[in-house]
């Protein structure tokens, strides 16, 4: 059932005036289903709880995008129990039929990308460009899970017996749980979901609070794509009433996660200890933020760095794991990439609403985000020089500006901690010995990159930059599905490479089997 080969699927170009028209009649189309409810998506039931979470529009908090139904506790468990039905018929579905159901998904959200990118302008304040990127995403995901599904049923190369039949397979493992972050909740949510699904597991899916209606959107696409009832369980809920519960439950087999390192390990902790009742270990997947480091060599390409620099800092407002968000400079060329980075970030960068498809950085997510940067912003003016600072809209939003700062030390807490906002910190450094070691001198291990001209330099953070992705002379953002899969080591993660050729390995067990002659 090959599809022939993976091929990443291309985004929309919004410099071109068809495709702009297109968007902004896809807007006004969706800004007409706003403030809608949505209930919880349980065994294929829709249910309300009475409670409900709202989603706002950051860049316009008068604008309510929608509300959805608050689980509680008792549907977190009936969400497991649905799961647990489904299983037993799914998990014997072949997979022909369930890498089809993918292909087919894809399909859907091929024909719906405009609308899917007008829901995330609306709930995220994304520029056009990111938000329909995400949209592409999401299809690549589908398009090489289903592929890889496919590839994992085939057999297995084993050495051989006379007298004996032999036999390596993989199986589902049962019910998971999905967390998805809200940064992505579109592409990272379809592909956290569907890759245990394909390979024949059943699961809760717990979309972010912030983005939960962009969720329930993808959840709709997964039934009208062939999903059965129960396969996906729809379940928003706050972290305190259900997260703990479904992450303990001693029926549930795997956590996936995507979020902050705080959350991450304490899940890790929590699904580690066996409950009673419960007849194995846990699979956690996580991947839990980075502190993306540039180093910019002696010899660099100084403008193809400032370039690289300000893309991978200030896209989609910094709120991205892979996001470049220190800078480690050869002394040689500190002061030009000080100035350059100052300078694009001046001529090119603006702040303001996604809506219009001009500004490249918008509203952060919510409150707790805006104070937080802005206590970094504080924090820096105390460690660094400020360097630049963009002018701030004058919106009803969450919108944090770009912010530079030079002269940092490789210890100060904006160039060690993830801040998740557009806040660069510039640190100069002695030589090449001297970047790489402040690049490794972290808790975090997602994303790094090196502009240089010299091999000897290249080859040796090959080895030896402790990250789980590593780019030459380009920016640190911006993985594609089947080219760089994506995980970091170290605290950023458990290295689970979403998109690669080993990423269902996290969502089956393997069994061989021996058969006498």
């Amino acid at each position: 059932m090959m599809r022939g080969t993976f091929t990443n699927e291309p985004s929309l170009d919004f410099s071109l005036s068809e495709n702009r028209a297109a968007m902004k009649a896809t807007l006004t189309a969706v800004e007409g289903q706003l403030g809608q409810r949505y209930p919880l998506v349980i065994g294929g039931e829709r249910r309300e709880t009475g409670g409900w979470i709202r989603s706002v529009n950051p860049g316009n908090l008068d604008q309510l995008v929608g509300e959805v139904a608050k689980a509680r506790r008792s549907d977190a468990e009936d969400a497991i129990a649905a799961a647990e039905r489904a299983s037993a018929s799914w998990r014997r579905m072949p997979v022909e039929g369930r890498a089809g159901v993918l292909f087919r998904m894809a399909g859907i959200i091929r024909r719906r990308r405009l609308e899917l990118a007008a829901w995330m302008v609306y709930e995220l304040d994304k520029a056009w460009d990111e938000a329909e990127g995400e949209v592409a995403e999401a299809v690549d995901f589908l398009e090489w899970y289903a592929r890889q599904a496919l590839k994992l049923q085939e057999p297995a190369e084993l050495a051989r017996l006379p007298n004996e039949a032999n036999d390596y397979r993989y199986l589902p493992m049962g019910v998971g749980v999905v967390i998805p972050p809200w940064n992505f909740p579109c592409a990272i949510l379809t592909g956290m979901t569907m890759a245990p699904v394909v390979v024949g597991n059943t699961v809760v899916l717990k979309p972010a609070s912030n983005t939960p209606v962009i969720g329930y959107k993808m959840v709709e696409i997964m039934e009208e794509a062939g999903v059965p009832a129960g396969v996906v369980n729809y379940l928003p809920g706050s972290g305190g009433e259900i997260g703990d519960l479904l992450v303990d439950h001693p029926r549930v087999r795997f956590v996936a996660f995507t979020g902050s390192k705080d959350v991450g390990i304490r899940i890790y902790e929590r699904a580690a200890k066996v409950q009673p009742g419960q007849r194995w270990l846990k699979r956690v997947t996580a991947e839990m933020g980075g502190k993306g480091a540039i180093v910019v060599d002696a010899d660099a390409d100084v403008e193809a760095a400032v370039e690289g620099i300000v893309t991978s800092a200030f896209g989609f407002q910094g709120q991205k794991c892979s996001a470049g968000s220190r800078v480690i400079a050869h002394a040689a060329v500190y002061d030009r990439v000080v100035d350059g980075v100052v300078e694009r970030t001046r001529q090119l960068v603006k702040t303001g609403s996604g809506l219009g498809g001009e500004a490249t950085v918008g509203a952060v997510v919510d409150k707790n985000q805006y104070d937080s940067i802005r206590g970094y912003i504080g924090i820096g003016e105390q460690e660094g020089r400020l360097a630049y600072r963009g002018e701030t809209p004058e919106a009803n939003g969450y919108y944090v500006p770009p912010t530079i700062f030079a002269d940092v030390a490789p210890d100060a807490r904006i160039a060690r901690e993830e801040i998740f906002g557009p806040v660069l910190a510039i640190v100069k450094a002695a030589d090449f010995d001297d970047a790489l070691g402040i690049a490794n001198d972290s808790e975090y291990g997602l994303t790094g990159s090196i502009y240089s001209r010299n091999r000897e330099h290249l080859e040796r953070a090959r080895t030896e930059f402790e990250v789980g992705n590593l780019y030459f002379n380009r920016k640190c953002t911006g993985a594609m599905m089947g080219v760089h899969p994506f995980a970091g080591v170290k605290l950023s993660g458990t290295n689970s490479k979403a998109g690669g050729p080993d990423y269902l390995l996290n969502f089956v067990e393997a069994k061989a089997i021996g058969e006498r002659l």
